[in-house]
């Protein structure tokens, strides 16, 4: 295994890292500047005004896409395996 496999297989894992998490991540960030707009004009400084919304659309999205990042994860991981005897051997 020479190191343009490595970086190869490193870059592959990243991609999917950034691809699975995206979806949670996306919808928290919205989400949190929405909460975050709406207690600057209301003058709100509430701490859980801001958690518990983000909880709450987290688990939407996991509930929503959980089933797509698991299968997605869980082909990574084949290929990946599947790819180990002749990288090296």
């Amino acid at each position: 295994m020479d190191a343009q496999q490595v970086l190869t297989a490193g870059q592959q894992g990243l991609t999917m890292l950034l691809l699975v998490s995206a979806p949670v991540l996306g919808i928290v960030l919205v989400v949190g500047l929405v909460v975050s707009i709406f207690q600057a004009a209301t003058q709100i400084n509430e701490a859980t005004l801001s958690f518990v919304p983000k909880i709450v659309a987290a688990v939407a999205v996991l509930a929503f896409a959980g089933p797509w990042m698991l299968t997605t994860l869980v082909e990574y991981i084949q290929r990946t395996l599947m790819a180990l005897p002749s990288a090296v051997g």
